[in-house]
Protein backbone atom coordinates (compact mmCIF):
# COMPACT_ATOMS: atom_id res chain seq x y z
CA UNK A 1 0.00 0.00 0.00
CA UNK A 2 1.42 3.38 -0.94
CA UNK A 3 1.76 6.53 1.07
CA UNK A 4 -0.04 9.73 0.31
CA UNK A 5 1.78 12.94 -0.61
CA UNK A 6 1.95 15.80 1.87
CA UNK A 7 2.70 19.48 1.55
CA UNK A 8 4.73 19.63 4.75
CA UNK A 9 7.67 17.56 5.90
CA UNK A 10 6.75 14.89 8.45
CA UNK A 11 3.07 15.85 8.39
CA UNK A 12 1.45 12.46 7.93
CA UNK A 13 -1.69 11.21 9.72
CA UNK A 14 0.12 9.84 12.76
CA UNK A 15 1.92 13.13 13.39
CA UNK A 16 -1.27 15.15 13.01
CA UNK A 17 -3.13 12.77 15.36
CA UNK A 18 -0.43 13.13 17.99
CA UNK A 19 -0.68 16.91 17.76
CA UNK A 20 -4.47 16.79 18.23
CA UNK A 21 -3.96 14.68 21.32
CA UNK A 22 -1.84 17.40 22.86
CA UNK A 23 1.41 15.46 22.85
CA UNK A 24 -0.01 12.16 24.09
CA UNK A 25 1.21 8.91 22.61
CA UNK A 26 4.83 9.88 22.93
CA UNK A 27 7.65 7.77 21.65
CA UNK A 28 7.89 4.23 22.98
CA UNK A 29 10.79 3.40 25.26
CA UNK A 30 12.32 6.87 25.44
CA UNK A 31 14.22 6.15 28.64
CA UNK A 32 15.68 2.95 27.16
CA UNK A 33 16.77 4.66 23.96
CA UNK A 34 18.20 7.64 25.81
CA UNK A 35 20.40 5.19 27.70
CA UNK A 36 21.37 3.43 24.47
CA UNK A 37 22.38 6.73 22.93
CA UNK A 38 25.30 6.97 25.32
CA UNK A 39 26.76 3.65 24.14
CA UNK A 40 29.53 3.46 21.51
CA UNK A 41 28.26 3.21 17.94
CA UNK A 42 24.84 4.68 18.71
CA UNK A 43 24.29 8.16 17.33
CA UNK A 44 22.14 10.69 19.14
CA UNK A 45 19.95 11.13 16.06
CA UNK A 46 18.59 7.61 16.65
CA UNK A 47 16.71 9.08 19.63
CA UNK A 48 14.53 11.18 17.38
CA UNK A 49 11.05 12.52 16.90
CA UNK A 50 9.86 9.22 15.41
CA UNK A 51 6.51 8.38 16.92
CA UNK A 52 4.95 4.98 17.32
CA UNK A 53 3.17 3.95 14.09
CA UNK A 54 -0.62 4.30 14.35
CA UNK A 55 -2.79 1.37 15.33
CA UNK A 56 -5.04 1.81 12.30
CA UNK A 57 -3.06 0.63 9.23
CA UNK A 58 -4.76 3.20 7.00
CA UNK A 59 -3.27 6.01 9.07
CA UNK A 60 0.33 4.90 8.57
CA UNK A 61 2.38 7.08 6.26
CA UNK A 62 6.16 6.85 5.67
CA UNK A 63 6.17 10.65 5.31
CA UNK A 64 5.97 10.83 9.11
CA UNK A 65 9.57 9.56 9.23
CA UNK A 66 11.12 11.71 6.51
CA UNK A 67 13.24 13.70 8.94
CA UNK A 68 14.60 10.53 10.52
CA UNK A 69 15.37 9.09 7.08
CA UNK A 70 17.26 12.20 6.03
CA UNK A 71 19.36 12.35 9.18
CA UNK A 72 20.16 8.64 9.24
CA UNK A 73 20.95 8.56 5.52
CA UNK A 74 23.14 11.63 5.84
CA UNK A 75 25.14 10.09 8.68
CA UNK A 76 25.63 6.84 6.78
CA UNK A 77 26.38 8.40 3.39
CA UNK A 78 23.36 6.73 1.79
CA UNK A 79 20.96 8.33 -0.69
CA UNK A 80 17.95 9.71 1.23
CA UNK A 81 15.80 9.07 -1.84
CA UNK A 82 16.80 5.40 -1.89
CA UNK A 83 16.09 5.01 1.82
CA UNK A 84 12.77 6.86 1.64
CA UNK A 85 11.63 4.82 -1.35
CA UNK A 86 12.47 1.57 0.42
CA UNK A 87 10.47 2.79 3.43
CA UNK A 88 7.49 3.35 1.13
CA UNK A 89 7.94 -0.12 -0.36
CA UNK A 90 7.91 -1.67 3.11
CA UNK A 91 4.60 -0.04 4.07
CA UNK A 92 2.58 -3.04 2.91
CA UNK A 93 1.64 -4.29 6.39
CA UNK A 94 0.72 -2.72 9.75
CA UNK A 95 3.64 -1.50 11.85
CA UNK A 96 2.10 -0.72 15.23
CA UNK A 97 4.10 -2.68 17.88
CA UNK A 98 1.01 -4.57 19.07
CA UNK A 99 0.09 -5.64 15.55
CA UNK A 100 3.68 -6.69 14.85
CA UNK A 101 3.66 -8.85 17.99
CA UNK A 102 0.47 -10.52 16.79
CA UNK A 103 2.00 -10.94 13.33
CA UNK A 104 5.05 -12.64 14.82
CA UNK A 105 2.85 -14.90 16.96
CA UNK A 106 1.16 -16.06 13.74
CA UNK A 107 4.41 -16.11 11.73
CA UNK A 108 7.46 -16.50 14.03
CA UNK A 109 9.97 -15.76 11.26
CA UNK A 110 8.35 -12.46 10.33
CA UNK A 111 10.32 -9.25 9.92
CA UNK A 112 10.11 -6.37 12.39
CA UNK A 113 9.81 -2.61 12.29
CA UNK A 114 8.78 0.00 9.75
CA UNK A 115 11.61 -1.28 7.55
CA UNK A 116 10.64 -4.98 7.81
CA UNK A 117 14.03 -6.33 8.81
CA UNK A 118 14.58 -10.03 9.53
CA UNK A 119 16.58 -11.18 12.53
CA UNK A 120 19.54 -12.56 10.54
CA UNK A 121 19.90 -9.31 8.61
CA UNK A 122 19.71 -7.20 11.76
CA UNK A 123 22.29 -9.31 13.56
CA UNK A 124 24.67 -8.99 10.59
CA UNK A 125 24.26 -5.20 10.58
CA UNK A 126 24.64 -5.16 14.35
CA UNK A 127 27.95 -7.03 14.20
CA UNK A 128 29.28 -4.86 11.38
CA UNK A 129 28.39 -1.50 12.89
CA UNK A 130 28.29 -2.20 16.62
CA UNK A 131 24.61 -1.35 17.02
CA UNK A 132 23.19 -1.76 20.53
CA UNK A 133 19.80 -3.20 21.30
CA UNK A 134 17.95 -6.26 20.11
CA UNK A 135 16.18 -7.26 16.93
CA UNK A 136 12.87 -7.02 18.84
CA UNK A 137 13.56 -3.33 19.47
CA UNK A 138 12.90 -2.63 15.80
CA UNK A 139 9.15 -3.06 16.29
CA UNK A 140 9.03 -0.48 19.11
CA UNK A 141 11.50 2.07 17.77
CA UNK A 142 10.97 3.35 14.21
CA UNK A 143 14.10 5.51 14.33
CA UNK A 144 16.24 2.53 15.31
CA UNK A 145 14.64 0.45 12.53
CA UNK A 146 15.38 3.16 9.96
CA UNK A 147 18.96 3.51 11.20
CA UNK A 148 19.52 -0.25 10.85
CA UNK A 149 17.97 -0.30 7.37
CA UNK A 150 20.12 2.60 6.17
CA UNK A 151 23.27 0.86 7.42
CA UNK A 152 22.16 -2.32 5.63
CA UNK A 153 21.74 -0.35 2.40
CA UNK A 154 25.24 1.04 2.91
CA UNK A 155 26.64 -2.48 3.28
CA UNK A 156 24.80 -3.62 0.15
CA UNK A 157 26.22 -0.68 -1.79
CA UNK A 158 29.75 -1.61 -0.76
CA UNK A 159 29.22 -5.17 -2.00
CA UNK A 160 27.62 -4.21 -5.32
CA UNK A 161 30.10 -4.03 -8.24
CA UNK A 162 30.42 -0.66 -9.94
CA UNK A 163 29.72 -2.28 -13.30
CA UNK A 164 26.32 -3.89 -13.73
CA UNK A 165 23.69 -4.50 -16.39
CA UNK A 166 22.15 -1.28 -17.65
CA UNK A 167 18.53 -2.38 -17.34
CA UNK A 168 18.61 -1.43 -13.62
CA UNK A 169 19.86 1.67 -11.90
CA UNK A 170 22.18 1.20 -8.94
CA UNK A 171 19.41 2.23 -6.53
CA UNK A 172 17.09 -0.35 -8.08
CA UNK A 173 19.67 -3.07 -7.54
CA UNK A 174 20.19 -1.96 -3.95
CA UNK A 175 16.44 -2.06 -3.37
CA UNK A 176 16.33 -5.57 -4.83
CA UNK A 177 19.21 -6.47 -2.52
CA UNK A 178 17.25 -5.16 0.45
CA UNK A 179 14.31 -7.31 -0.59
CA UNK A 180 16.03 -10.50 -1.72
CA UNK A 181 19.50 -10.46 -0.19
CA UNK A 182 23.05 -9.62 -1.24
CA UNK A 183 23.70 -12.78 -3.25
CA UNK A 184 20.59 -12.30 -5.39
CA UNK A 185 21.40 -8.62 -5.87
CA UNK A 186 24.80 -9.48 -7.27
CA UNK A 187 23.20 -12.05 -9.57
CA UNK A 188 20.72 -9.48 -10.87
CA UNK A 189 23.65 -7.10 -11.45
CA UNK A 190 25.21 -9.75 -13.72
CA UNK A 191 21.99 -10.11 -15.70
CA UNK A 192 20.21 -13.01 -13.98
CA UNK A 193 16.48 -12.21 -14.27
CA UNK A 194 14.63 -11.67 -10.97
CA UNK A 195 11.69 -13.85 -9.99
CA UNK A 196 8.03 -12.74 -9.79
CA UNK A 197 8.20 -11.38 -6.22
CA UNK A 198 11.38 -9.42 -6.89
CA UNK A 199 9.87 -8.01 -10.10
CA UNK A 200 6.82 -6.90 -8.13
CA UNK A 201 9.07 -5.22 -5.55
CA UNK A 202 10.93 -3.44 -8.33
CA UNK A 203 7.71 -2.21 -9.95
CA UNK A 204 6.54 -0.77 -6.63
CA UNK A 205 9.96 0.79 -6.05
CA UNK A 206 9.74 2.63 -9.34
CA UNK A 207 6.25 3.93 -8.51
CA UNK A 208 7.15 4.91 -4.97
CA UNK A 209 10.32 6.72 -6.00
CA UNK A 210 8.33 9.73 -7.24
CA UNK A 211 6.27 9.80 -4.04
CA UNK A 212 9.39 9.59 -1.91
CA UNK A 213 11.00 12.40 -3.90
CA UNK A 214 8.01 14.66 -3.22
CA UNK A 215 8.18 13.91 0.50
CA UNK A 216 11.88 14.76 0.60
CA UNK A 217 11.37 17.89 -1.49
CA UNK A 218 8.87 19.11 1.12
CA UNK A 219 11.67 18.68 3.66
CA UNK A 220 14.10 20.72 1.61
CA UNK A 221 16.31 17.86 0.41
CA UNK A 222 18.25 18.85 -2.74
CA UNK A 223 17.36 17.03 -5.94
CA UNK A 224 19.51 14.02 -6.71
CA UNK A 225 21.11 13.22 -10.05
CA UNK A 226 18.93 11.46 -12.60
CA UNK A 227 19.19 7.64 -12.50
CA UNK A 228 22.08 6.26 -14.53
Amino acid sequence: MGARGHEHCGNGPATRLARRQGGKGKRVGMARRATQATKPGFRQTDVSEARTPPLLPGDYDPADYATVVMRSAGEAGVSPLLAMTVLHNEAYKPHHPLLERLWQWWKPGASFGVTNMHRATFERVQRTHGLPGRWQDLRDDPAFAIRAAVLHLKDLDQSLPQRHVRRYTRDELLALGYNTGERNMRAFARGVPPGPMARSYLRRFRVHRNRAAKVLAACGTPSEPAPE
